[in-house]
């Protein structure tokens, strides 16, 4: 099969590349899942798990992206809850092979079931974002309905999920980034948006809940912001200045099937939009991973349009 991967970790983006790779293996518990849309974060290379398993040993080549929206072609052994030729989306395994390649290998638990009315490539801009978002909200924030909720980036992957969500919860949402993302987190949901080049950043106000994605002085200054009893939320480093009277939480993502089906049954009801950007082909995986012109949304790679479960 044709996969990205990465070998030389001093390499960096000039590591990446098409290369052939042999069908996975399943293991107990795991499918394979003929891979139709897939998701990457850019900053990958930086991630220890890309490099080594587990026990810390190199894995190298190893195959980045960890979001996968495809169709299973093998169960492994013992595996239950999904079937041979059912749509399914999800994650795959911090470290282990990812999601960039024709084919991957993922425990089954990891993986919801599509619905055959979501497109592939929507459904690959939603498990990590999603579920992040969900996360950081309900299950480390604790937000509820008439609070008021901070949200960094607020029209990125994981925050345009995030204003969405909370939009739906009845929260107050004020929303952050640079001016060009004024106009699309308002158009989500966000009540109020704080431009983070031209404004103070104390201008937001009180918030229940503080959620970062950016990490740095941002978050080091918005533990100020957190109200008695809230809770400052961040996935981008451990906070090292904690809200006077709150709960600071830094966490990563986990899989959870749950709650991917339940983001599903949202995007099926139009309560919930991925933001896409660009749709790129497998071969051109390397050149999506480089900083350069804006783009609004989320980057897909879309790995076959092939008839869905045939393999080759």
């Amino acid at each position: 099969m044709q996969a990205i991967t990465v070998r030389d970790r001093d390499a960096g983006l000039a590591g990446l590349s098409l290369t052939d790779m042999p069908y996975p293996h399943a293991a107990e518990n795991d499918v394979i899942v003929r891979v139709h849309a897939a998701g990457f974060t850019p900053g990958e290379l930086d991630w220890p798990a890309t490099w080594t398993d587990r026990a810390g040993r190199d894995r190298t080549p190893s195959v980045p992206g960890h979001e996968l929206s495809g169709v299973v072609v093998e169960l492994g052994y013992g595996t239950t809850g999904l079937n041979v030729g059912q749509r399914v989306f999800g994650m795959a395994d911090w470290a282990r092979n990812g999601s960039l390649a024709e084919y991957v290998a993922a425990e089954a638990r990891n993986l919801a079931p599509l619905p055959a009315d979501i497109d592939h490539t929507l459904a690959a801009a939603l498990p990590i974002s999603g579920l992040t978002a969900w996360q950081g909200l309900f299950d480390h924030g604790r937000l509820t309905t008439g609070q008021t909720v901070l949200i960094h980036g607020a029209a990125g992957g994981v925050g345009s999920i995030a204003v969405q969500l909370a939009r739906e919860a009845g929260a107050r949402i004020i929303g952050t980034g640079r001016s060009r993302d004024r106009d699309r987190a308002l158009a989500l949901g966000a009540d109020a948006f704080l431009d983070l080049e031209t404004e103070k950043l104390e201008d937001a106000g009180e918030a229940d809940v503080v959620f970062d994605v950016i990490g740095g002085d941002i978050l080091d200054r918005s533990a100020a912001l957190v109200r008695a009893g809230g809770a400052l939320v961040t996935i981008a480093m451990p906070p090292k200045v904690q809200p006077k009277d709150g709960r600071a939480v830094f966490f990563v993502v986990e899989p959870d099937r749950v709650r991917l089906t339940d983001l599903a049954t949202r995007l099926r009801d139009g309560r919930l939009k991925p933001v896409v950007g660009a749709v790129r082909p497998l071969a051109e995986a390397p050149a999506a991973f480089a900083p350069g012109k804006h783009t609004p949304g989320k980057t897909i790679i879309r790995v076959t349009e092939d008839r869905e479960g045939d393999r080759s």
